[in-house]
C-alpha cells in the first residue's frame, strides 16, 4: 500500500518530464550561482529550493513520515513520536489558542500543519512557492478532514505582499528560513506580517561553535550540506539571533534543541545513520534502477534516489562531527 501511494505520487508529482535531466540541472545550481553571483545575473534560488523539494518531496515522505523535518530524538520513542512531541512543545512556546489566525512560513506538505489545527484549533495560512507541495498539502488535509481551517498561498516567503501588514496572531518557520538568500529579508517579511506583540517560532539549520572555517573537512561537509539541500549558506545560530533583531524582532530564547541536557538522547541524525549502514548504497539506487525498468516507478527515481543518499551522508558528516544542526530552534517576539 506504501508503495503503491510513493509510485501514484512521484507518476503525478513528475507528469512524464525527464527526470534525470533535472537532476543534472539540479547538481549544477551551486555553480549557476557563482556564476550568477559573479555576473550580477539575478540568479534566483528560490527556483532551485522548489525543484528540489519538487524532485525529493514524495521519496522524502516514503522514508521520514508526513513531518519532512528533525526533532530531538528520544530512546524511549518513535521517530514520530519524537516528531510530535517536538511540535507539541512549539505549540505550547507559541501560546496557541483557539481561534488565532497563524502563517507556517513555508509549509511544505503541511505535517505540522495539520497537528497545530487539530489540537490548538487556529486557523492557518501555508505559505509555499511550491506548487507541487502545495497540491500534496491540500490532498493530505483533505485526508485529515482539516482542510477547511487552511488557507493557501502561492508565494516565496520573501514577498507576502498579498498579506496585508500585521494580519496575523502567529508565524512558525520549520526548517524553511535556512534557505532564505536573505536571511533579514525574510525575517522583515514575516515581521511586518504579524501583528504588534505576536509570537514568532523558527526551527533553523545552523553551523555550531564547533565550525572551523581554516579545517578543509568542515569546509568539504558544510559544502555538501548546502550543494544537497540547497541552502545559500549556512548562518551560525548568532548570525541567526543579529538577523531576527534586526529585522525588529524581540529574542525570547534561542537553544540547539539537539542538545537536551533534561533527559536522555540519541543523535538527530542517527535514523539516516543507521539506514546508511543497513543498505548498500549501490544496492539502494540499484534496486531503484530494477524498479523502473519494471515500470514500479517512474523513469529516473534512481538517479533522486542518489541525490537523497548524498544529502543524507552530509547530514550525518555534519552531525558526527559536530559542526551543523537542524534544531536551532527560537521564539521571538513583535514588540507592541
Amino acid at each position: 500500500m506504501k508503495l503503491l501511494r510513493l509510485y501514484k505520487g512521484l507518476r503525478s508529482t513528475y507528469r512524464g518530464s525527464d527526470v534525470t535531466r533535472r537532476v543534472q540541472r539540479f547538481d549544477g545550481w551551486t555553480g549557476r550561482a557563482s556564476a550568477d553571483d559573479a555576473d550580477a545575473k539575478g540568479y534566483d534560488h528560490a527556483k532551485t529550493v522548489t525543484e528540489y523539494y519538487d524532485l525529493c518531496s514524495e521519496l522524502m515522505i516514503f522514508g521520514w513520515g508526513e513531518s519532512l523535518h528533525f526533532a530531538p530524538l528520544s530512546p524511549q520513542e518513535s521517530l514520530e513520536d519524537s516528531k510530535t512531541r517536538h511540535q507539541r512543545l512549539m505549540i505550547s512556546k507559541l501560546e496557541l489558542r483557539e481561534g488565532m489566525t497563524v502563517v507556517d512560513v513555508g509549509c511544505g506538505i503541511g505535517g505540522p500543519m495539520r497537528r497545530v489545527v487539530r489540537e490548538a484549533g487556529v486557523r492557518v495560512l501555508g505559505v509555499n512557492y511550491s506548487e507541487v507541495q502545495l497540491a500534496k498539502a491540500r490532498s493530505l488535509n483533505a485526508e485529515a478532514e482539516v482542510d477547511h481551517m487552511v488557507d493557501y498561498l502561492a508565494a516565496s516567503f520573501m514577498d507576502m505582499g498579498a498579506i496585508a501588514d500585521g494580519t496575523y496572531d502567529r508565524a512558525y518557520a520549520i526548517e524553511s528560513t535556512c534557505h532564505a538568500p536573505d536571511k533579514v529579508g525574510a525575517f522583515a517579511e514575516i515581521y511586518r506580517v504579524l501583528k504588534p506583540g505576536s509570537l514568532f517560532w523558527g526551527q533553523e539549520m545552523c553551523l555550531t561553535d564547533r565550525f572551523d572555517p581554516h579545517d578543509s573537512e568542515h569546509r568539504a561537509i558544510k559544502a555538501d550540506l548546502m550543494h544537497g539541500i540547497a541552502l545559500k549558506d549556512i548562518a551560525t545560530t548568532d548570525e541567526v539571533d543579529r538577523a531576527l533583531a534586526t529585522a525588529g524582532f524581540e529574542l525570547v530564547e534561542g537553544i540547539d534543541r539537539a542538545v537536551d541536557w533534561t533527559h536522555p538522547s540519541k543523535p538527530w541524525y542517527q535514523p539516516m545513520a543507521t539506514r546508511i549502514r543497513m543498505q548498500n548504497l549501490k544496492a539502494h539506487i540499484g534496486m531503484a534502477g530494477l524498479a523502473e525498468a519494471l515500470r514500479v516507478l517512474p523513469k529516473g527515481t534512481k538517479d533522486v534516489v542518489r541525490l537523497l543518499d548524498q544529502t543524507a551522508r552530509a547530514y550525518v558528516a555534519g552531525g558526527s562531527t559536530g559542526i551543523f544542526t537542524p534544531l536551532y530552534c527560537f521564539l521571538a517576539r513583535k514588540p507592541l
